[in-house]
């Protein structure tokens, strides 16, 4: 018999998918080089964060092997107790290197990155307490960043998307207010494919006396100098965080700024302070990602040509892709249902574009998220709008 839990949650279930909502897990396999699915079919992949295709990229792979078999399978512990080895400290003097920052520090993911390490600033000054900083946060970043402002318990409030005369409306509110200010953005969003005005961010926060915290997972690797990330061109971001398996092909995050601020984290973010090590394996792709990404303009210039011939078609088509200027090309279509159907009939034709639905993006802006590779060659993105004008 079913557990009185088990009961509640098959409804719970049940619920997700009369409303068009339930999520379910794909298996997908690589195979020289092409995804492929349960089936053995080979897929267009229009969907992963795999952006530059290093995943695939022989140096990365050996590296990582070279490592395992070096340094061993796995970490023994967290970085406070025997994690620490040297193969991680000079990962991430390289990343800090790349990312032109004085430090940089490791973490397993961007979600544990945001989620801590946002908590862990807002204890900043006024006797470490939750009010020690009130937060501007851009209503659109990511879960995991809002996930850390509301573990923070810090006072949150939420500017319109990009508009940054909202947020210097609701900073000048909070001028003469006792505690510090952080400012929380994305440089580039990762539903709608647009960019935030990193530049403009950077002098209302010094006007405003903020800290400002840069999520550059979608950016680096991708774009600014040798894809060093946006926060890149212009300077004077605080907090930087990026992930590593997007661009880079591999697995885990960081965070880069100050030596100062990298100190703090080691003796104050739970996030990292209580968790395992990245293994040998995951710091050799790491490392040999950052021996290729600066050198890769040709690929980065590829991949923009793909975005925006895929927005090309797309606009032939009538949809709405918002202000993407990225690798990322929402399709907004509406309904759940109507765009489960769609990403079924590219499905059909072999190309894998995922449906996104509420609550990850708004109600009634269902959509069908394309994310891009440099990888993709011309034959495959000529597939790919075909299908697209088919739908």
């Amino acid at each position: 018999m079913a557990s009185a839990l088990d009961t509640l949650l098959q409804q719970q279930l049940a619920a997700l998918d009369a409303a068009h909502r339930r999520r379910r897990l794909r298996p997908v396999s690589w195979a020289d080089g092409q995804m492929r699915d349960a089936s053995g079919r080979a897929l267009i992949d229009a969907s992963s964060n795999d952006y530059l295709g290093l995943s695939q990229h022989p140096l990365v792979k050996a590296r990582a092997a070279e490592w395992a078999l070096r340094h061993g399978a796995g970490a023994p512990a967290s970085r406070l107790i025997t994690g620490t080895r040297d193969i991680t400290l000079a990962v991430e003097e390289k990343l800090a290197a790349f990312k032109g920052c004085e430090a940089a520090l490791l973490f397993s993911s961007g979600f544990q990155a945001n989620a801590t390490v946002i908590p862990a600033l807002a204890r900043v000054g006024a006797g470490d307490t939750a009010n020690a900083t009130a937060i501007f946060s851009d209503e659109l970043n990511h879960a995991s960043i809002v996930h850390g402002c509301r573990v923070s318990r810090a006072k949150t409030q939420v500017f319109h998307h990009n508009d940054l005369s909202h947020l210097d409306d609701l900073l000048r509110q909070h001028a003469g207010k006792p505690g510090r200010k952080l400012i929380l953005t994305e440089s580039v969003f990762s539903m709608d494919g647009d960019r935030a005005d990193i530049a403009a961010l950077v002098q209302l926060a010094a006007h405003h006396g903020a800290a400002l915290y840069v999520d550059e997972a979608h950016a680096s690797g991708v774009l600014g100098p040798q894809g060093r990330g946006l926060a890149a061109e212009c300077g004077g971001v605080d907090i930087v965080m990026g992930t590593l398996g997007k661009a880079f092909g591999a697995f885990g995050a960081y965070i880069a700024g100050s030596r100062t601020l990298i100190d703090w984290l080691v003796n104050r973010c739970p996030g990292f302070i209580y968790t395992t090590a990245l293994p040998p394996a995951v710091l050799g792709a790491v490392d040999a990602a950052l021996d290729l990404v600066p050198g890769m303009d040709a690929d980065r210039a590829r991949l923009a040509c793909n975005a925006q011939r895929l927005r090309d078609a797309l606009a032939l088509r009538s949809y709405d892709t918002l202000k993407s200027s990225t690798q990322i090309i929402p399709a907004v279509i509406g309904s759940e249902a109507d765009a489960l159907a769609a990403a079924q009939r590219l499905d059909s034709a072999g190309v894998l574009a995922v449906a996104i639905r509420p609550p990850t993006v708004p109600y009634g802006t269902s959509r069908l998220r394309f994310a891009l590779g440099s990888h993709l060659d011309d034959e495959a993105m000529d597939r790919l709008l075909t299908a697209v004008a088919e739908l």
